[in-house]
C-alpha cells in the first residue's frame, strides 16, 4: 500500500511533478525490437505495450522521438506506479486509425502514468475515441491512472478522452486538449468514482488541423452516467474540475463548456461534483448554450470561477434543466464567481425553467455588463436578483477577444503564441486574461468561508480572497506548480 499512498500524495500535493522514488529506466524507440533482454538505451524495445509487460513496479519507460502507429495497450498493475514518458516532450507521437490508447484489460489496469506525448487519430475515417480508460468488471478495475502533460487532440470520431464503466482515481493533469469529434467531447467522464481534471487547457481550432468548423461538437467536458447500475455505480460521483482554462468555443449552439448530466435517465447522473477556480473565456463568435450546464444532477458546487468575454448564445452563465426521465436538479450552488461581459451584450443570465431544479444557492458573485443594465427574466428560476450578496462593478479584466489559440506547431516545436510547454501556455492564459487589476470590483470581496485555499495558478488565497479564479497580487506572479 506504500505505492498507493505515494500516488495520492503526488496527485494531490504536487500533481504535475515526477514521482519521488528511485526508478529503474527502460527504453522504447521506433528503431527498437520487442525481444527478451532488451529495453536498454542501446537495445530499446519497439512498443510501449511490450515494455509494460516486462518492467517491474516503479519503473520509468522513456519513449524516444518518432511516430508510433497502431493501438497501444496500456495494461498491468503496478505499485509503486510505472511512468511511461516521452523522452523529449511532445516528440513521441502516438497515432492510430481507431482508439490510440486502450487503458483497460481483463486482468485490470492500475498504477500507470502517461506523460509528455502527442496523441491523436491518424486522420479522417478513424474509429471511435483517442484515449479510453475503463474498468471491465469487478475483477478488472482501471484505477490510479495519471494522464499528464500530453497534447490530446483531433479525434475524428467520438471523444478525445473517455473515462467510464467504473474507473476510479483517475487524474487528468496539465494537458492540452483541442478538436474532438462531431457530437462528442474532449472528455467524457461517465459512471466513475473519483476523477480529478486539473491544470488543463481546453479549446477548439478546427482550421488549424485542416478541418471545417462544423459547429456540431458537444461539451468540452461532460460528467454523467449512461449505463445505470451495470458497473455497480449509479451516477458519476466525486468529480473535481478545477484550475483549468476553457476558450474558443466552436461547437453546437445547444451545448456547454462543462455539462453535468446529459442522457435523460431516471436517476441523478452525477453528484458530489466540484467546479472551481476555472477560467472560461468568451473569444468566439460561435453561439454557445451557456458556459455551464446541469441536467438531472445533485450536489454540484460551482465556485470561484471567472467567466469573461462575449458569450453569444442563449445564456451568459448557466442552463439548469432536466432531460427525458431525469429527476429535478438538487442542491446546485454558485458562490464567489465572476460573470463579466466587457462587450455589454449580456442579454440573459440563465435558462432555468421552473420546476426542473428544486434547490439552489446563488451567493456573493460579481456581475458586470460593461455598464449596461444587467438582465432580468422573471420566467427563469434564477436571476441575478436572487443573489442577496451580489457585487456589481467592473472586475477590470481584459477583453479576451484577441486571445491566441495555442495549438501545437510540430515544425517549430512550439505552441502557437511561442510557448514551449503546456505549463507555459496555461500560465500565460491565466495571468493575461484571468487576473483582475488591483482596483477591480471583486478584489477582497469573496466570502472566505466558501473559497478554495488556492487560485487558478495554485497560489494561496490568503485571508481576504478575491472573487473569481485568479487572486490579484499585482506583479507577484508565481510559478503555477507544473513540473
Amino acid at each position: 500500500m506504500i505505492g498507493r499512498l505515494l500516488f495520492a500524495v503526488c496527485a494531490l500535493a504536487l500533481p504535475w511533478s515526477s514521482p519521488a522514488w528511485a526508478q529503474a529506466t527502460y527504453h522504447v524507440a521506433t528503431t527498437g525490437s520487442d525481444v527478451p533482454g532488451g529495453g536498454s538505451a542501446g537495445q530499446p524495445w519497439a512498443t510501449i505495450t511490450y515494455a509494460l509487460g516486462r518492467v517491474p513496479d516503479g519503473s520509468l519507460i522513456l519513449v524516444a522521438p518518432g511516430t508510433y502507429n497502431g493501438r497501444i495497450r496500456i495494461r498491468g498493475n503496478f505499485d509503486p506506479p510505472v511512468t511511461v514518458r516521452s523522452q523529449v516532450p511532445y516528440r513521441a507521437k502516438l497515432r492510430h486509425n481507431a482508439t490510440v490508447l486502450t487503458v483497460y484489460d481483463g486482468n485490470g489496469v492500475s498504477g500507470i502514468r502517461i506523460e509528455g506525448f502527442d496523441i491523436a487519430h491518424s486522420g479522417s475515417g478513424a474509429g471511435a475515441i483517442v484515449v479510453h480508460v475503463q474498468a471491465m468488471g469487478a475483477g478488472s478495475p482501471a484505477e490510479d491512472i495519471v494522464i499528464t502533460d500530453n497534447i490530446l487532440h483531433d479525434s475524428w470520431n467520438n471523444d478525445i478522452l473517455k473515462i467510464n464503466n467504473g474507473a476510479r482515481r483517475v487524474r487528468v493533469l496539465g494537458n492540452l486538449f483541442y478538436n474532438q469529434g462531431a457530437s462528442d467531447e474532449h472528455i467524457d467522464i461517465n459512471s466513475i468514482d473519483d476523477v480529478l481534471v486539473e491544470g488543463n487547457v481546453f479549446f477548439n481550432d478546427f482550421a488549424a488541423s485542416g478541418r471545417p468548423v462544423s459547429t456540431d461538437s458537444s461539451a468540452f467536458i461532460v460528467v454523467k452516467d449512461s449505463n445505470g447500475n451495470d458497473d455497480g455505480i449509479v451516477g458519476a460521483r466525486n468529480t473535481r474540475i478545477r484550475r483549468n482554462v476553457f476558450l474558443n468555443w466552436q461547437g453546437s449552439p445547444g451545448s456547454n463548456f462543462v455539462l453535468c448530466g446529459e442522457d435523460g435517465h431516471p436517476y441523478h447522473e452525477s453528484y458530489d461534483m466540484l467546479v472551481e477556480n476555472n477560467l472560461f473565456l468568451g473569444n468566439s463568435a460561435v453561439n454557445i448554450r451557456a458556459p455551464f450546464g446541469v441536467k438531472g444532477c445533485r450536489e454540484v458546487v460551482f465556485r470561484a470561477n471567472t467567466i469573461s468575454g462575449n458569450m453569444p448564445g442563449t445564456a451568459f452563465a448557466m442552463r439548469l434543466n432536466t432531460e427525458g426521465s431525469n429527476p429535478a436538479n438538487q442542491n446546485i450552488v454558485f458562490r464567489n464567481n465572476i460573470w463579466s461581459d466587457p462587450t455589454g451584450t449580456m442579454t440573459r443570465f440563465s435558462t432555468t425553467p421552473a420546476g426542473e431544479t428544486t434547490s439552489f444557492i446563488l451567493s456573493r458573485n460579481l456581475y458586470w455588463n460593461n455598464g449596461a443594465a444587467l438582465p432580468n427574466h422573471p420566467s427563469e428560476l434564477i436571476n441575478i436578483g436572487n443573489d442577496a450578496q451580489a457585487v456589481t462593478g467592473n472586475p477590470q479584466l481584459p477583453d479576451p477577444a484577441a486571445v491566441v489559440r495555442p495549438y501545437w506547431q510540430e515544425g517549430s516545436g512550439q505552441f502557437n503564441g511561442g510557448h514551449d510547454r503546456i505549463a507555459d501556455v496555461f500560465t500565460a492564459l491565466a495571468t493575461t486574461w484571468g487576473t483582475p487589476a488591483g482596483s477591480g470590483a471583486g478584489v477582497g470581496q469573496a466570502d472566505a468561508t466558501h473559497m478554495p485555499p488556492d487560485d487558478l495558478l495554485g497560489r494561496a488565497r490568503g485571508a481576504s480572497p478575491d472573487l473569481g479564479a485568479v487572486q490579484s497580487l499585482g506583479d507577484r506572479i508565481f510559478a503555477s506548480g507544473f513540473q
